[in-house]
């Protein structure tokens, strides 16, 4: 163990992309745990893109000059309550510091499953996994033989959600994503039919191309011009399953996308968005439908593994860049 933790703070609101110079590391002395909690050496730090919508002065984002939050896995290594053995590595939200004082009832024991490492529970296992599983079982409902448009399509959401969609009987699958590089990735290693780089041209026309018979579900990521085009591509009852808008995280200023409001009454369209925090209570069918196929080696992990919490600030910034594929999750090193 280090001899002092480190936390990372958010030290200013960002105008358009965040900077390294919003954040702030942090040394302090390493906790002590109080009686009813124990002390957590953090192994493993997801990073996500709506840390960027918590970064503005919106109800419930982050405060100034105080720890951030986020997904974290780590060792128990000091405890005071017999509900968390140390030794054992759990799940928790405390995340961005190298450190955490946790009570039970904040963290989740991880289930030991054989072929499984670590990294998967912050990935396909984690948030990123149960959001690309309720957005297609619950929202989509998605049905055998649909073909399905992802948008964002090469991040951790969108290639989860490509796997999970073919493993479900899905028919065609498109997606969308922002260089010719991830285009390829998408076709060759994630398992989508077709896929386009948004930057070549109006998606109404790269999607026109790449699904020329329409799509029935569109699993939307990014908002803006994309959604436009979905509305346009979906063939009756096509349903819309709204998750992020990425396009607009670090352009709030930009026009909303204009669609044929028509086509969601003339196609009895239905667009649904969710948040997964609503859906904790289907972790364990998360569980049981993925990790069978994790073992089977029938679902692989796409993942940007960052090594060193000294670096999350520039993995976060990056992966609003675009400069990953799949889950972003920053490792330590020790």
């Amino acid at each position: 163990m280090t001899e002092i933790a480190v936390t990372v703070q958010q030290t200013a609101r960002p105008h358009g992309f965040p900077t390294t110079g919003d954040f702030a590391f942090v040394e302090s002395a390493i906790p002590e745990p109080a009686a009813g909690t124990a002390l957590v050496r953090n192994l493993y730090w997801s990073v996500d893109p709506y840390h960027r919508e918590m970064m503005d002065d919106v109800p419930g984002g982050f405060t100034l000059r105080t720890p951030l939050e986020g997904r974290t896995l780590g060792r128990v290594v000091a405890s005071r309550t017999p509900e968390l053995p140390e030794g054992e590595i759990v799940f928790h939200r405390q995340g961005w510091r190298t450190h955490s004082v946790v009570r039970p009832e904040e963290t989740r024991r991880l289930p030991h499953f054989d072929k499984v490492p670590p990294t998967a529970y912050l990935s396909v296992l984690g948030g990123t996994g149960l959001t690309a599983y309720v957005g297609l079982t619950r929202i989509a409902r998605l049905r055998e033989g649909d073909d399905v448009f992802v948008s964002a399509a090469a991040g951790g959401v969108g290639t989860a959600t490509g796997r999970f969609a073919r493993l479900m009987g899905a028919a065609r699958l498109v997606g969308s994503a922002g260089s010719a590089a991830k285009v390829d990735h998408l076709t060759r290693e994630v398992g989508y039919d077709a896929a386009f780089d948004y930057h070549d041209g109006l998606p109404s026309a790269l999607l026109a191309e790449t699904a020329p018979d329409g799509i029935d579900v569109y699993v939307d990521n990014v908002g803006g011009e994309q959604l436009a085009a979905a509305v346009g591509a979906l063939r009756e009852f096509g349903r819309i399953v709204r998750i992020g808008t990425i396009s607009r995280y670090n352009t709030p200023d930009a026009p909303p996308p204009h669609f044929g409001h028509a086509d969601v009454v003339e196609k009895s369209l239905r667009m649904e968005g969710f948040l997964v925090s609503n859906y904790r209570h289907l972790q364990d069918e998360l569980y049981e439908f993925a990790v069978p196929h994790l073992q089977s080696g029938r679902l692989a992990l796409d993942e940007t593994v960052v090594d060193g919490f000294e670096h999350i600030v520039d993995a976060f910034v990056g992966m609003l860049h675009g400069r990953n594929t799949g889950k972003t999750i920053v490792r330590d090193r020790a």
